[in-house]
C-alpha cells in the first residue's frame, strides 16, 4: 500500500515538473530581435524628445516581442561616438547608430501636434539591410492621453491588435459615416438670450394694469435639444432638430417654446443652417386703440367703426402662438467636447425676436457588444464605432 502511494506521489511530482519545464524550454528557444530607441522627435507638444523616446521604449518593452536595449547603455554608446540624439532622426543616422549599438533593429519617428490632431509616426528599421521594415502614421484626437496613443502605435508596429475601445476613444475617424441609411440621435443642453423688438417689446415692458407684462425685453433662455441625422454624405448632413426652451424666469414668468427645425450642416468646419416653425403659449386679448392711442379691451365697449384686433395682453387668455424661426451657426470642437454656437431670428409683424444660444455635448460611443480579451472585458463599439457626436443649436 505504501509503495503504491509513493509511486502516485512521484508520478504527480514528475508531471508538475514537466508542465513547468516545457514552457520554460519553449521560451529559451524563442529569439527576440534586439532593438534600440533613441529620442523621438516632438513638435508642438510640452513633452520633449528625450521623454518621448522613453515612452516609446517603455511601450515597446511591454509588447514582450523585442529585447529592448537599456537606455543607459544607449546613452553611453551615443555619447562615446559624439552622436546627438536630437539630431538623429533620419533613416541613415538611425542605421549607422544601430550598427554601433550592435542591435538588429532601430525604432524611430516623431510625435507632432497638427491642426488640433496629434500625429504619431513610427518606423522600424532593419539595421543589416538599412530598409524600413514597418511603418505606421496615425492621427489622434488632441487629448491628454499621449501614453495611450503611443501604446497603440507601438502595438501596430509590433503586429499586435490594439484594444478596440481605446482606439475608438482616441482616433478621429472620418465622421459622420458616409451612408444615407445612417441615423444619429444627438442630445444636448442649450442656453442663451432672446431680445424682442417693435410693439411687442413695448408691451412686455408695460405695467400689468395696462395690459403689459412688466418684463425685460431681453430674456435669458435655456432648454434642451434633440438632433436626428437622417442623411450623411461626406461633408453634408441633413438633420431634424427638436428644440425645447423656457424663458422669462428673470421677470417671474415661465414661457415655454418648442421649435421643430429642418437643419443642414456643411463642410469640415461644421457650419449649420436651420429653419422651421416655432410654437409658444402667450396671453392675448381682443381690443382696439382709441383716438388717444391707448389700448382698450374689447369688453369695455367698441366704438362704431373701430377695428378690433388681437395682441399680447397680460389680462387676456392663454393661446398658442406660431411663427417662423431661421438659425445659422457653427459647432466648435475641443477633443471630445462639442460647442455649438448659433444665432437666430423669428420675424413677426408685431415685433421680431432675435437671439443667440450655445451648448455643449460630450462625444459618446455606443458600447456595442461585450467582448472578452486577454486584457479583460471591453465593449467592441460596433454600432457607432466611427461616430463622435456633433450637435447643433438654434
Amino acid at each position: 500500500m505504501k509503495t503504491r502511494i509513493s509511486f502516485l506521489a512521484a508520478l504527480v511530482i514528475t508531471s508538475l515538473f514537466l508542465l513547468v519545464q516545457i514552457p520554460a524550454q519553449a521560451q529559451v528557444g524563442t529569439h527576440k530581435p534586439t532593438v534600440a530607441v533613441l529620442n523621438i522627435d516632438s513638435k508642438g507638444l510640452q513633452i520633449n524628445s528625450e521623454t518621448m523616446g522613453y515612452m516609446v521604449r517603455l511601450e515597446l518593452e511591454k509588447t514582450g516581442l523585442f529585447s529592448v536595449m537599456d537606455r543607459y547603455e544607449v546613452a553611453e554608446v551615443v555619447s562615446r561616438n559624439n552622436i546627438h540624439p536630437n539630431d538623429c532622426y533620419s533613416k541613415s543616422c538611425l542605421e549607422a547608430t544601430g550598427k554601433l549599438l550592435k542591435v538588429e533593429k532601430m525604432l524611430g519617428g516623431s510625435v507632432e501636434l497638427m491642426d488640433q490632431k496629434i500625429v504619431v509616426s513610427l518606423r522600424l528599421i532593419d539595421v543589416s539591410t538599412g530598409t524600413v521594415e514597418k511603418s505606421d502614421a496615425t492621427e489622434y484626437l488632441n487629448l491628454p492621453e499621449l501614453q495611450k496613443m503611443i501604446r497603440i502605435s507601438v502595438q501596430k508596429i509590433a503586429g499586435i491588435t490594439p484594444d478596440e475601445v481605446m482606439v475608438n476613444q482616441l482616433i478621429d475617424y472620418d465622421v459622420p459615416i458616409q451612408s444615407p441609411k445612417n441615423t444619429l440621435r444627438l442630445n444636448g443642453p442649450r442656453m442663451g438670450f432672446a431680445a424682442t423688438t417693435g410693439l411687442n417689446a413695448s408691451i412686455l415692458q408695460e405695467k400689468a394694469a395696462k395690459g403689459g407684462f412688466d418684463m425685460y425685453p431681453v430674456s435669458f433662455e435655456f432648454g434642451w435639444q434633440q438632433e436626428f441625422q437622417y442623411i450623411s454624405a461626406g461633408n453634408f448632413q441633413a438633420l431634424v432638430e427638436n428644440v425645447f426652451m423656457v424663458s422669462g424666469l428673470e421677470s417671474g414668468r415661465f414661457i415655454p417654446n418648442y421649435a421643430p427645425l429642418l437643419g443642414f450642416r456643411f463642410g469640415k468646419q461644421a457650419w449649420e443652417f436651420a429653419f422651421g416653425p416655432t410654437f409658444r403659449f402667450v396671453k392675448k386679448a381682443d381690443g382696439f386703440y382709441g383716438t388717444d392711442g391707448v389700448w382698450h379691451l374689447a369688453n369695455e365697449g367698441v366704438p362704431t367703426g373701430t377695428q378690433v384686433e388681437s395682441r399680447l395682453d397680460s389680462r387676456g387668455n392663454v393661446s398658442l402662438s406660431t411663427g417662423l424661426i431661421i438659425a445659422v451657426g457653427r459647432t466648435f470642437h475641443s477633443g471630445y467636447l462639442n460647442i455649438p454656437l448659433n444665432a437666430y431670428i423669428a420675424p413677426r409683424k408685431d415685433g421680431t425676436t432675435v437671439g443667440a444660444t450655445f451648448g455643449f455635448n460630450i462625444q459618446k460611443k455606443d458600447k456595442g457588444h461585450k467582448v472578452r480579451s486577454e486584457q479583460g472585458d471591453y465593449y467592441d463599439g460596433t454600432d457607432l464605432r466611427n461616430t463622435p457626436t456633433r450637435t447643433n443649436g438654434y
